[in-house]
């Protein structure tokens, strides 16, 4: 009888081994137009919502003191997300929750707004080497669409006319007058403040300005949820990406300006799969951005990394006193997938994060500069057997903060 139930458990294990991956986030086909779609369009209640989990951003640290202080107890938070798609543009709406509404003045510049960051590969057609998750990296470029909450910002935005920008107790309007005035100074304000970039890695962010962009995003703070929806639309293919597939990595960030959050000082999910209804193929990418699929021993793991002695220039958990040699390691669990771990151990200098200031410690330059290129000065682990490979990516995949 043992043998029997020990058969059919094997034979369980090795059918839910032939099971396909399930991707993140279906992108739900529409025939309707979604040209400028907005959250509180329709198409939206044909769509189907996802719980996507965005991390702290714990690679680099800010130089500023007050705002570290104010993130330094930050949680992951959970956003929904849902797509459609009609073939020729797709639509992504992210709902996440946020206590306080911050509008970023333009004339202030120590005021900060919410915001969100919808990402994209240019190329995903190896899933084990997609570009960094935080804006790129060397050779493997991404396009990001960013739209923030802002007040209305008058010259310079474009426009030309400084005319009625004077304060309207200064003028000699009453009445009606000073109503059209008004009227007249709001329509010249940019209430708008949404942005398309291609990068490969930190500096290196540039924004669209060809007039190629053809992306269109919308941010709305829902009073009856303390939260934010946003949504964007752009084609499915340009002069930069083509989602014309099965299934495409696409990755999400939040701003929380209340906590100063901007630049990298934000929540941000790791590449998550979206599945094209209708379309065919994609499993391969779906399964490489599968986290509940890692393999791997995560005690032995956390053993590993104490005996090849990573904390000697990584603040690795969250307990760990920081470590200014080398990126933080206290969330890339959340943000980062098994095959960019994998990677980071056996090609180090694959991809090279800004992390901190390497002068720091100018004994021990954590990388070096050669041509414009960046070499780690990590050590090459690829001389690690397989399965130990395999049991410090499962430990790293679970350094990450609580979700609430």
């Amino acid at each position: 009888m043992k043998k029997i139930a020990t058969s059919m458990i094997a034979a369980g294990i090795a059918a839910s081994s032939l099971m396909a991956a399930e991707a993140a986030i279906t992108a739900v086909k529409v025939s309707g137009d979604l040209n400028n779609v907005s959250y509180s369009d329709a198409v939206w209640s044909k769509a189907k919502f996802s719980e996507v989990s965005l991390y702290p951003q714990t690679t680099i640290k800010m130089n500023d003191a007050k705002a570290n202080e104010l993130n330094a107890a930050n949680t992951a938070v959970k956003a929904q997300i849902a797509a459609v798609y009609n073939g020729e543009n797709i639509a992504f709406m992210v709902k996440w929750p946020d206590a306080s509404m911050n509008i970023q003045r333009g004339c202030k510049t120590t005021s900060y707004g919410d915001g969100f960051a919808v990402q994209f590969a240019e190329d995903a057609s190896n899933p084990e080497a997609l570009p960094y998750i935080g804006m790129g990296s060397a050779d493997r470029e991404v396009v990001i669409h960013l739209q923030k909450a802002v007040r209305p910002s008058y010259e310079p935005n474009g426009k030309g006319d400084v005319a009625m920008q004077v304060n309207r107790n200064q003028t000699d309007l009453f009445g009606a007058d000073l109503a059209k005035f008004d009227k007249d100074v709001a329509a010249l304000g940019n209430f708008d403040y949404e942005r398309s970039f291609v990068s490969q890695g930190f500096r290196s962010m540039t924004e669209i300005k060809d007039g190629s962009n053809k992306s269109s995003a919308r941010l709305g703070y829902n009073t009856n949820n303390d939260g934010w929806e946003g949504t964007l639309t752009r084609p499915m293919k340009d002069d930069y990406v083509d989602l014309n597939q099965g299934a495409i990595p696409v990755a999400f960030a939040v701003w929380d300006g209340a906590k100063m959050g901007r630049d990298g000082l934000k929540n941000l999910s790791q590449w998550v799969s979206v599945k094209l209804e209708g379309n065919e193929g994609g499993d391969a990418l779906i399964a490489a951005l599968d986290a509940s699929a890692v393999n791997g021993d995560v005690a032995a793991g956390k053993q590993a990394v104490a005996d090849n002695g990573c904390v000697g220039c990584h603040q690795v958990e969250a307990t760990d006193a920081a470590n200014l040699m080398a990126p933080s390691l206290t969330n890339v669990g959340g943000y980062a997938t098994a095959g960019y771990l994998k990677e980071s151990l056996v090609a180090p200098s694959a991809v090279v994060v800004p992390g901190y200031n390497r002068n720091a410690h100018s004994n021990y330059m954590w990388y070096m500069e050669e041509n414009g290129k960046r070499t780690s000065t990590m050590t090459d682990y690829s001389f690690l057997d397989a399965a130990t490979i395999d049991n410090i990516v499962a430990y790293l995949k679970t350094l990450k903060a609580e979700a609430k």
